[in-house]
């Protein structure tokens, strides 16, 4: 009789040891899940009037978009400043800028380069990013290395439109000393102004002496996105914002989205690369 409860308790003791490895093995190969926690950056004042123009642009729907291609029509001075067919990526990394007198300017995301090089001149650099820049503002208000600050109110022509500024961190783009002011639609949210410096070329001291201010008008939609058709350029200062006539004057046409040919923003062999 012993021996029969010897053999259960030993069959007994195998057979739990058994189940709590069974177990052990079974807690051990249970994959682990951790629960994510988002972790939302709280937007300051003047950070959400940049994320609220975005969002009235529709921003996604641009970004969502290869590239984007339009006719830019630009007098400066009451001279022909640039006549162009423009295509850009609309992350902006890569450029090409065709002039009406035959002169192609590219940007591949590395260098800037003109075609042919008999027609290189002075601020082609500051063509290929400055109007272009200018047309993708609406969309580059949130980009790595801006930043906001001075949500105010200002007025344009006796209407009244909230204004943040815009300025940049070290070695953003060719002029990182550059800054911004921009207005919005207080019921639309889009935008209708950008007064600015250029330092391109000279100090920041210089470039405040005369400050400019781009006024956008006239806005249209392409597959939801919205663009103003119209630009015009004045004179600007924080005292009395826009004055005077205007000093120059650009419009938006053909505008379309469109995929690229691989190749197409590569340099011709026979171009010169523009570093200044």
């Amino acid at each position: 009789m012993k021996k029969y409860i010897l053999l259960f308790c030993t069959a007994f003791v195998l057979f739990s040891c058994q189940e709590e490895k069974k177990a052990e093995k079974e807690i051990k190969d249970e994959p682990i899940i951790e629960k994510e926690v988002e972790q939302k950056k709280e937007l300051t004042p003047a950070e959400q009037f940049a994320a609220n123009i975005q969002s009235a642009h529709q921003t996604s729907d641009f970004k969502s978009q290869e590239a984007v291609q339009f006719q830019l029509d630009l007098m400066f001075g009451g001279k022909q400043r640039m006549e162009a067919k423009i295509t850009m990526l609309t992350n902006s990394s890569k450029i090409k800028i065709e002039k009406e007198d035959g002169t192609v300017l590219m940007y591949d995301n590395e260098k800037v380069s003109l075609f042919p090089e008999e027609n290189n001149y002075d601020g082609a650099r500051f063509d290929m990013f400055t109007w272009t820049y200018f047309f993708a503002l609406p969309f580059k208000l949130t980009d790595p290395g801006t930043n906001w600050q001075d949500l105010n109110e200002g007025n344009l022509n006796e209407t009244t439109y909230d204004t943040a500024k815009l300025t940049f961190g070290d070695n953003i783009g060719d002029a990182p000393d550059d800054w911004y002011v921009i207005y919005s639609d207080k019921q639309t949210k889009l935008m209708k102004a950008a007064a600015y410096i250029v330092t391109f070329g000279k100090d920041t001291a210089t470039a405040e002496e005369n400050p400019h201010a781009i006024v956008y008008d006239n806005y249209f939609s392409v597959s939801n996105v919205a663009f103003a058709k119209d630009w015009s350029f004045y004179n600007w200062s924080e005292e009395e914002g826009i004055y005077g006539e205007p000093i120059g004057s650009a419009k938006i046409s053909n505008l379309k989205f469109l995929e690229t040919e691989d190749g197409f923003f590569k340099a011709p062999k026979e171009s010169v690369e523009i570093k200044k």
